[in-house]
């Protein structure tokens, strides 16, 4: 690969003058769409990315990015590519203070940000001890030392000419887990990470240039000019992709024609619900994504109906630390894999995609610096997966701890990298999916693994989802079902209650649960609103019990 493709802002300024005025974003402004074309938003993120360097901001400066969706979020991260200023992401809604803790972290020098999250740092003081340079989007007045349109100002006479040639290994950004299964950990991505993504992405779902993308997640709509597809900026809260308003979702699908669909499974299943009995067609996608956590059958078969015929949904698997890793699509899910996942066999991820390796490793909470082939488990076995290959990110930014418990090395210094989830292989090379290794229940005599023992429940009529935790007492751990009905389920709990452990009898993994507990609605992360923290169902579930 050419060191200059390395950098993905270089995608924006070749598209710019190529193809100048195809429109690069729609975004809404106050309910109504405006536009940015190609060679205005390489422009913009030019003349921002000067300003910010004539501004005292300089290459490998780590700088906190807190902008909603919008053209200057988008003019900003080109921006910071542009000038190698590394941008650290952490997702708004995950709480002040794991906010704080983030920051604390990653030690920025630099703060881009609306109004609020400048107040918010000045408050809270929010990397006091670190941040010294700062830009608003909004008033000075709530602390700033530019505004964005000074920077702009500054940058506007002479505007970068070329975007930094990176080092394939230099930082080109630090993007922060969601947290939903621990401490929130910033994943340093290097340039080569991201430019093998883009070349990834592109051969495994057949993305072609002109392509028109809407992304429900802030941070894969930064693909879409990388890939030569145009972004539409959704009108939805993006912490909040559960309780999106399906009108305008589908909408702007129509109105420009979107191709591309990424969305959560929390979205995938409120659009679903949204069509049922509204005859609502999807003529234009050639594709669907939804990742982040499993996509049930059911919410699946509902969606397919608005697509054209023979056109997918597909659930990749993947993480922050490694994406994408195996992908797996609705025809599959829908006439195979769904009725295994019923009889508690998990859910099906696919086959690795080209270029990863995946090896099933014996389930260990420890540290395992070396991996060899002889470690593999055979097929059908249970355990830990891990991957390796080029979109694999090395490390965790100033936590070697962490670092060392997720990676391992093989004897070449081949990078592996722990997913932290359980699984195995079936003999047709696919790859099924049982759960977070630190969300298994261990039980004196035996493991259970949540999404496998989920399965079976899920299919009762009346349940939206279920969870399984481990509840001690006495020094034993009794396994729980913890039960979210769905909204306009008409059945009563009794009766649900009664088929729940009917069907805790049928199979052998689900004959020692004999505790249902109803919830009115599960905790889940921020980022998709679809993975369950189970840990804090786990101390709902105790204190329960213990009432």
């Amino acid at each position: 690969m050419n060191l200059t493709d390395l950098n993905v802002s270089i995608h924006l300024t070749r598209l710019a003058q190529k193809e100048p005025h195809r429109p690069a974003i729609h975004y809404p402004v106050a309910g109504e769409y405006q536009t940015i074309h190609f060679a205005e938003l390489d422009l913009l993120s030019s003349q921002i990315a000067a300003g910010l360097l004539k501004a005292g901001f300089h290459r490998g400066l780590r700088t906190v990015l807190m902008v909603p969706p919008s053209r200057e979020f988008f003019a900003l991260t080109f921006a910071l590519f542009k000038a190698g200023i590394v941008p650290v992401m952490i997702d708004p809604g995950m709480g002040i203070r794991n906010l704080g803790k983030c920051l604390l972290q990653a030690r920025p020098t630099g703060f881009i940000g609306i109004s609020k999250a400048h107040l918010a740092r000045k408050i809270l003081g929010w990397g006091k001890p670190f941040i010294e340079k700062t830009v608003t989007l909004g008033s000075r007045l709530w602390g700033g030392q530019f505004t964005l349109k000074q920077i702009i100002e500054l940058g506007s006479g002479q505007p970068l000419a070329e975007p930094i040639v990176p080092d394939a290994d230099e930082t080109a950004a630090i993007l922060f887990t969601s947290g939903s299964t621990g401490i929130a950990k910033g994943v340093v991505y290097p340039h080569r990470i991201f430019a093998a993504q883009v070349e990834l992405l592109k051969q495994v779902y057949g993305i072609e240039p002109g392509e028109i993308d809407l992304s429900t997640f802030p941070l894969f709509a930064l693909f879409a000019p990388a890939l030569g597809m145009t972004a539409v900026v959704p009108d939805m809260d993006p912490t909040r992709p559960a309780e999106v308003n399906p009108e305008k979702i589908l909408r702007a699908i129509e109105r420009y024609s979107v191709t591309n669909l990424f969305g959560s499974p929390a979205l995938i299943n409120r659009l679903a619900r949204y069509a049922q009995g509204r005859s609502i067609t999807l003529p234009t996608l050639r594709r669907v994504l939804s990742a982040g956590a499993p996509v049930p059958a059911k919410v699946i078969e509902k969606f397919v109906r608005m697509l054209p015929e023979g056109v997918p949904l597909y659930t990749p698997y993947g993480a922050t630390e490694a994406l994408p890793v195996a992908n797996m699509s609705s025809p599959e899910i829908l006439t195979e894999t769904r009725y295994q996942t019923e009889q508690g066999k998990g859910v099906c991820i696919g086959r690795p995609v080209p270029h990863i390796r995946v090896a099933i490793i014996p389930i260990s909470d420890q540290p395992i610096p070396h991996y060899s082939a002889e470690m593999n488990l055979p097929v059908g076995e249970i355990g830990e997966l891990a991957v390796s290959g080029p979109i694999v990110t090395s490390e965790y930014f100033d936590k070697p701890e962490a670092t060392a418990l997720a990676k391992m090395h093989e004897a070449d210094g081949t990078l592996w990298h722990r997913m932290g989830d359980c699984g195995y292989f079936d003999e047709q090379g696919r790859l099924w999916f049982c759960g977070r290794k630190s969300q298994r229940v261990i039980l004196e005599d035996e493991t259970l693994f949540t999404i496998c023992c989920e399965g079976i429940f899920n299919t009762i009529t009346g349940i939206y989802r279920t969870a399984l935790v481990g509840v001690s007492s006495q020094g034993k751990t009794e396994p729980v079902i913890c039960v979210e009905l769905e909204s306009d389920c008409p059945r009563s709990w009794s009766e649900i209650e009664k088929q729940l452990k009917e069907q805790a009898q049928k199979h052998p993994q689900t004959r020692r649960i004999q505790k249902f507990l109803r919830h009115p609605q599960f905790p889940v992360d921020i980022r998709h609103n679809a993975k369950i923290f189970r840990e804090k169902l786990a101390a709902w579930a105790s204190r329960k019990l213990a009432s």
